[in-house]
């Protein structure tokens, strides 16, 4: 209770200052201090130091900005510091914009680069179209099978060990062919 009065009591003299405002000191009658901007209550008026205000940054601390991977990626790491213990982590094949062949059947390797290495405790899942492909894993490396013709967009999540998202790649575009009979100028094609 007394912690419940002093937490209320400090949040008011924080709003009081911020309005610029005489506050009011008194004891109850459990001994509790309490703060009013009431004159009528009684107590001794007080005057309180000016608050140093800090302006936010642009991100709230919990969340990790963006980091692309210096390698593959193409670009370099957003502004801000990334979670450590990370300096880089992004895709590094396929590559952007890439054309995954028709003879790949839709299959293909996704490497990340992640530096330094993850640590044992943290996760990656990979992301195809914006939509979790494959659950979270200690790996830097993922294989995704049969995918549809066309375009995919890729990203990875780094999750750490309480299984927060902290990291996202950015995204890489990718593009799949594949063989279709209702394509009949397709070299793989077994129509008519």
């Amino acid at each position: 209770m007394k912690k419940a009065v002093v937490l209320l009591a400090l949040g008011l003299s924080v709003s009081v200052v911020a309005h610029a405002q005489t506050i009011y000191r008194s004891t109850d009658a459990q001994g509790n201090v309490v703060f009013t901007d009431n004159p009528e209550g009684g107590g001794e008026e007080m005057t309180l130091d000016p608050l140093t205000v800090v302006p936010s940054t642009s991100e709230p601390a919990l969340m990790a900005p963006e980091v692309q991977g210096a390698e593959g990626g193409g670009g370099t790491a957003s502004p801000g510091q990334p979670f450590m213990p990370y300096d880089s982590f992004g895709i590094l094949s396929p590559r952007q914009d890439e054309t995954l062949p028709t003879g790949a059947a839709g299959n293909v390797q996704v490497s990340l680069g992640i530096q330094p290495s993850l640590r044992e405790d943290h996760r990656v899942r990979l992301l195809v179209d914006g939509q979790i492909s494959q659950s979270a894993m200690n790996t830097d490396t993922f294989l995704l099978n049969n995918l549809e013709r066309g375009e995919h967009l890729l990203q990875a999540e780094l999750l750490d060990a309480s299984g927060a998202v902290r990291h996202r790649t950015s995204p890489v575009t990718l593009y799949v062919q594949r063989a279709s009979v209702n394509l009949p100028g397709n070299p793989n094609s077994t129509g008519n």
